[in-house]
């Protein structure tokens, strides 16, 4: 009988050691996650809308890059208080959670406001914007959502491809009509907000420069005569130089992130994490 109830301890504690090893999925810098890590994860991801054909993978890379970025925030003193970590979370209306699911988002928003100390305090000052950033950044706004600017634009749709290779560049706005309608066209002239514009026609005009007639595209083409800032304009130019700024930042604190993750310890002992 103490045979038997020997061998039946044993066969238990080796169980109960199989199982809690294959619930620790990786280490990362000797920390163990855990598959039920990972579950807490992407149930969260879930909640901020985020979704993936790979989540759990996502999830997990994303436990370690949390790990990472803390470890190497409290070389700057960059992890923020309890305080401030609550106060963000609170405002993500994240609904109800678990106690676990609460600390996981917890950690995650803590990495994540520590990371961007980071970049504000090390990489931001670092970074020289160019002219060239600044047009690159101006031409991105414009294509997606449009700047306050007053635009007047020519519009001939329905021309052939033989005499949109005929249009050449203008003297001014009524110049430009003339030479649409002697090659029979019906120039179309309008004055509207660029961010007024529909996506196709502001992602069409970004570029383009005054008095000059786009690329055919769907049987049309188009020209800006005059285009001006107004009120709304504002300091628009300093955000515009500060997105710049934000972005290169952003690829440069990408950069960081993935010497740091090669630089740490991690082992993934479950086969389906492997990244």
């Amino acid at each position: 009988m103490k045979k038997l109830l020997l061998f039946m301890t044993c066969m238990f504690a080796a169980i109960t050691t199989n199982v809690f090893a294959a619930s620790v999925v990786a280490n990362i810098n000797g920390t163990p996650i855990t598959d039920t890590d990972v579950t807490m994860r992407t149930k969260l991801m879930a909640r901020q809308g985020k979704t993936s054909t790979d989540n759990r993978r996502v999830a997990l890379q994303a436990i370690i890059d949390d790990n990472i970025k803390l470890a190497y925030a409290s070389n700057f003193n960059a992890v923020p208080e309890d305080a401030i970590v609550e106060k963000e979370l609170n405002k993500m209306n994240l609904g109800e959670l678990s106690a676990a699911e609460r600390e996981m988002a917890l950690n995650a928003l803590r990495a994540e406001i520590a990371w961007q100390i980071i970049v504000a305090r090390t990489i931001l000052p670092t970074v020289d914007i160019t002219k060239e950033d600044i047009q690159s950044e101006r031409n991105a706004l414009a294509r997606d959502q449009g700047l306050p600017i007053e635009m007047t634009i020519i519009r001939l749709v329905d021309i052939p491809e033989d005499i949109a290779a005929k249009l050449t560049k203008p003297k001014n706005c009524d110049a430009a009509i003339e030479m649409a309608e002697s090659f029979g066209g019906a120039p179309q002239k309008f004055t509207a907000m660029q961010y007024e514009l529909s996506a196709d026609i502001r992602e069409r005009i970004a570029s383009l420069p005054t008095m000059t007639w786009s690329k055919r595209q769907d049987g049309s083409v188009l020209l800006i005569c005059s285009s001006k800032k107004t009120s709304e304009y504002g300091d628009l130019d300093n955000i515009i130089k500060q997105n710049a700024q934000y972005k290169q930042a952003m690829f440069l604190a990408d950069q960081q992130l993935k010497q740091l993750r090669r630089r740490a310890v991690i082992v993934i002992n479950d086969n389906r994490y492997k990244l």
